[in-house]
C-alpha cells in the first residue's frame, strides 16, 4: 500500500463473526467511507470458516475495489484469491510470505511497539508495518506504541505506517499528522451502527 496524502481506513473484521450477516454491515461501510483495505482477523483455526468467510468478504470487497488481506494464512491468502496477507510475527517471516506471493501481493507485518521490527520488516519486503496497540489496552504484556514512535518514523522511514488498537477520537487527532493509516476493527463493530462509529472516531482526519 502507497503512503497516501491523509491518513487513509484499513478496516479490522472481528475475531468471531456470521459471515453473511457481517457482509451486510461491511458493505454498508464500505460504501458510506472511503476505506483503503480490510483485513479478515479471524480467532478461527478451522480451514472451512475461514475459507467461507474469506469467499464471502472478498465478493464485497472485490466489488468495491477494495483490497483484502488475511492474517497470517499464507497458504489460503493465494488459494482464495486474496490480496494478501497481514504477518503477526513482527518481522520473522515477511521475507518467507514475499517469496511465496510474489511481488504484487500485499505484504503487512504487525510490529507492536517496536522501531527495529518495523525497520527489519521494511528491509524484508514488507509494504507496510503496524505499531500498537496505541490507546490503552489489556492485550499481550499492555505495552502501548508511543506518539513518539510514530512521528520519528513518519520523519525518518518512507515505508507506510498504520496505527491500531485502542483507537479514540483523541488519539486519531494526535496520530493523524505522523501515520499512514489507521487500523479500526473493535472501535466500530460493537455498535449498533458501525458507519456513524466510523465516522464520530475518524472525524479529525477531515
Amino acid at each position: 500500500m502507497d503512503a497516501p496524502e491523509k491518513p487513509q481506513i484499513y478496516l479490522i473484521t472481528p475475531p468471531i463473526f456470521d459471515a453473511p450477516a457481517f457482509a451486510d454491515d461491511l458493505a454498508r461501510v464500505l460504501d458510506g467511507a472511503e476505506i483503503a483495505c480490510v483485513r479478515l482477523d479471524m480467532a478461527a483455526t478451522d480451514e472451512g470458516e475461514l475459507s467461507r468467510a474469506a469467499d464471502t468478504l472478498r465478493e464485497v470487497t472485490h466489488a468495491r475495489d477494495i483490497a483484502i488481506v488475511i492474517t497470517d494464512h499464507l497458504l489460503l491468502a493465494e488459494r482464495l484469491g486474496l490480496d494478501g496477507v497481514h504477518l503477526s510475527d513482527a518481522s520473522r517471516s515477511v521475507r518467507a510470505a514475499r517469496k511465496a506471493l510474489g511481488p504484487d501481493a500485499i505484504v503487512g507485518c504487525f510490529c507492536g511497539a517496536s522501531r527495529h521490527d518495523g525497520m527489519t520488516a521494511g528491509e524484508a519486503g514488507a509494504d507496510y508495518v503496524s505499531f500498537g496497540p496505541v490507546g490503552a489496552s489489556q492485550l499481550g504484556d499492555g505495552t502501548t506504541a508511543p506518539l513518539e514512535l510514530f512521528q520519528w518514523w513518519s520523519e525518518m522511514i518512507e515505508l507506510p505506517v498504520v496505527a491500531e488498537g485502542g483507537l479514540t477520537p483523541e488519539l486519531v487527532a494526535q496520530l493523524a499528522p505522523h501515520t499512514d493509516f489507521f487500523g479500526i476493527g473493535r472501535e466500530i463493530w460493537r455498535s449498533g451502527d458501525p458507519l456513524a462509529a466510523l465516522k464520530t472516531l475518524t472525524a479529525a482526519i477531515d
